[in-house]
């Protein structure tokens, strides 16, 4: 294939559409980018060669006008001086040399023509070329996305299964037994101070008991008749 022919079909390619169909749209991508720089550096490749010809053929030109003038020159001195033989030949001399320059600037026109329009193809795939490279940049992230969503998902899907759930009800449940089981450890077991309180509130029922009971001596000296009045 070559350089123009591939070049009008990356040109003339629907990216988006080619994307679109494609099974591995990565993969689509990647190759077209490295059609179009290998185009690319063709085209940069042929572009400047036609410039080197371009310049060559300047040159040449810019030699045939010296040469032309100096030819001009001479048919001048030689009719000054007399000699129309010369001037004749100096003459044909520059008329060669017109004919010459005429033919040069013909091809430098063709190749500056040609020049500007290898700067052209250049351009327009240059700039399709930074849309597949944007195109390639969103495809990435799009990928990168799709990646984490599906990981994300599938947690999703991992958490909410059955195994899972049974293990986290597995997990609960030990840990209550865990706790019933240091409440029970502690069940009926008071510290030491709680014990010295109880102590402080048994004290008490028994002194106020003995208090009652030694009041109720103090108040007869012993028990009276029931019918016995008073």
């Amino acid at each position: 294939m070559g350089i123009f022919t591939r070049f009008r079909d990356i040109i003339s390619a629907n990216i988006n559409s080619m994307l679109d169909k494609a099974e591995d749209p990565d993969k689509l991508i990647k190759l077209m980018i490295r059609e179009m720089e290998d185009t690319l550096v063709e085209l940069k490749a042929a572009c400047a060669q036609v410039m080197a010809e371009r310049q060559k053929i300047q040159r040449r030109t810019d030699d045939a006008n010296s040469r032309l003038d100096l030819w001009q020159q001479r048919a001048k001195l030689a009719v000054d001086k007399g000699r129309d033989d010369l001037a004749r030949e100096a003459l044909k001399e520059k008329r060669r040399y017109s004919q010459t320059i005429a033919s040069l600037e013909k091809d430098l026109i063709e190749q500056e023509a040609l020049v500007d329009q290898y700067q052209a193809d250049i351009r327009q795939l240059e700039e399709k070329l930074a849309g597949a490279r944007e195109k390639q940049r969103m495809l990435v992230q799009r990928h990168l996305r799709a990646r984490r969503h599906r990981r994300a998902q599938e947690e999703i899907r991992r958490a909410d299964s059955y195994e899972t759930i049974a293990k986290f009800e597995d997990l609960e449940s030990r840990i209550d037994r865990m706790e019933a089981e240091a409440d029970l450890v502690n069940s009926g077991r008071q510290t030491p101070l709680d014990e010295a309180f109880d102590r402080l509130l048994v004290d008490d029922d028994i002194e106020r008991e003995l208090r009652s009971l030694k009041s109720g001596q103090n108040g007869s000296d012993g028990p009276q008749d029931p019918l016995q009045p008073v």
